[in-house]
C-alpha cells in the first residue's frame, strides 16, 4: 500500500538522515521546507532519494549495480534489486523515485556493514 504524499517525503528525508549521520554528519535539524540543514557548515542535505544529481555518484562511491527484475511475458519491470535491498515500483511515485530510495537503502547497508566491521 502507498503512503501519502507528506508520508513518503518524511520517510525520504529520514532516509537521507540515516545517510548523512552513516557519513559522519552529526548536527542536522529538520525544517520542512529545506528538508533538512548540515550544521557542520550550513550546508543543506543532499538530496539523495530525490534528486540524480545527488543519489548518482552514490552508485560509483558504493560499486551500487541495480538489476531490474523483468517477468519472463517481457512486460515491463516491476522492481529494481540491489543486493539485498528490493524497491517495487507501486510503493514508490514513480519507477525513478523508487531506484534512487533503493541506492540510497543501498548506501545505508554498504556502510552499516563496513560499520559493524570496522572497514570504514
Amino acid at each position: 500500500m502507498r503512503m501519502s504524499d507528506e508520508e513518503y517525503f518524511r520517510s525520504c528525508v529520514a532516509k537521507e538522515r540515516i545517510l548523512a549521520k552513516l557519513l559522519g554528519h552529526e548536527n542536522i535539524e529538520e525544517c520542512y521546507e529545506s528538508a533538512g540543514v548540515l550544521w557542520d557548515n550550513g550546508k543543506a542535505l543532499p538530496k539523495w532519494t530525490r534528486d540524480w544529481s545527488a543519489c548518482g555518484p552514490l552508485m560509483v562511491q558504493y560499486d551500487l549495480s541495480p538489476v531490474y527484475d523483468h517477468p519472463p511475458d517481457h512486460a515491463p519491470s516491476t522492481r529494481v534489486t540491489i543486493g539485498a535491498i528490493v524497491a517495487q515500483f507501486t510503493d514508490h511515485p514513480s519507477k525513478q523515485q523508487a531506484v534512487m530510495y533503493a541506492i540510497v537503502k543501498a548506501a545505508i547497508h554498504v556502510l552499516e556493514y563496513r560499520k559493524a566491521h570496522h572497514m570504514a
